[in-house]
């Protein structure tokens, strides 16, 4: 009895070491194996994020385009302002500068035809404050447009294109602060309306932000009271102190049918009736601007364009040709 419970316990242990022995080559293959995955991962990271924009249409692009201005003899030497007409279509901004019933911005040079980055406010303020402004209509690949600012730590080479100010950061504000500008926002549609979560998301962006119920979308003067608002703003600014500012004009946006005389409901024609009522208003902050302030250079453009019935549409944050081509200039004050 005693020989057999001495065979039967060797044999246990035997198999038990054997599994442990098992058990632990299988542990160690594991690791063995996640290890080598780890360093693969780690060394295709670089090639699989270098080959996410293929870099022949960025070399070949570069060799197209030109710049039309160079913002590294901007950026530093005077303001910059960026002056979003929220919603303007570019069929109806051509059609007010041709009758010569935009003359303010009409000073400044015709209005380019683009795409817009998104097609209602939200995805298109991510894109173009993030330095992706309304690329050219024309425009075949991500690569054959003009770039302003360009963000250094994402894609596309890393290579900054020539005449780009090439800024580091998640946006462009936060890039030029760090050049000593202070960054202000003068909100319009409710995106820009603190009084939410969201519309705190914008402003956040910026070292200084405005909104109050007086330049929503509903308010008939809202364009008069942000110049209003910004003229008062400049008195108290400090000479010395490079500004780059954001300015929602939202008079375009739904409800323009009071900026037209008898119109009942919003169309093309209150459409083009409220670009001229900001034009106006966009006279006294430019000349108040250059008065002040002096040189400043300018980016004006819509972020989406807005149906009116075309095709059976109504409104935006949806794809139509109306609502993905928008206006686009820039300009010296």
């Amino acid at each position: 009895m005693d020989v057999q419970e001495n065979q039967k316990e060797a044999k246990n242990m035997e198999v038990q070491g054997n599994q442990k022995e098992t058990n632990s080559m299988e542990v160690q293959e594991k690791q063995k194996e996640a290890n080598n995955m780890e360093v693969q991962d780690n060394r295709q990271a670089p090639h699989e994020h270098a080959g996410e924009v293929p870099f022949r249409l960025f070399s070949s692009a570069k060799a197209r385009r030109t710049s039309s201005v160079d913002m590294n003899q901007v950026v530093g030497q005077m303001d910059i302002l960026f002056i979003c007409l929220d919603t303007l279509r570019y069929d109806a901004a051509v059609k007010e500068q041709e009758d010569g019933a935009t003359p303010v911005l009409n000073r400044y040079g015709s209005w380019k035809k683009c795409q817009a980055p998104g097609n209602f406010t939200w995805p298109s303020h991510h894109a173009m404050f993030a330095g992706f402004l309304p690329a050219d209509h024309e425009a075949e690949n991500l690569a054959d447009r003009e770039m302003l600012f360009f963000p250094r730590q994402i894609g596309m080479g890393r290579k900054t294109p020539p005449g780009a100010y090439g800024f580091s950061g998640s946006t462009i504000m936060e890039g030029l602060e760090k050049e000593g500008y202070d960054t202000w926002c003068v909100g319009g549609v409710s995106f820009f309306d603190k009084r939410s979560d969201l519309g705190k998301v914008f402003p956040g962006y910026f070292r200084k932000s405005y909104w109050n119920p007086s330049f929503g979308c509903g308010v008939k003067d809202s364009t008069k009271n942000q110049v209003d608002f910004i003229l008062r703003k400049l008195e108290a600014a400090d000479p010395g102190q490079r500004i780059f500012m954001y300015l929602n004009v939202d008079a375009i946006h739904y409800p323009n049918s009071f900026y037209l005389d008898g119109c009942s409901h919003d169309n093309l024609a209150s459409h083009g009736a409220a670009l001229r009522y900001a034009d106006r208003e966009l006279g006294r902050l430019f000349d108040h601007w250059k008065d002040k302030r002096g040189d400043a250079f300018v980016i004006c453009c819509s972020d989406h364009g807005t149906c009116y019935g075309e095709d059976g549409c109504q409104f935006h944050g949806i794809n139509h040709p109306v609502v993905n081509t928008v206006p686009y200039k820039h300009f010296f004050l």
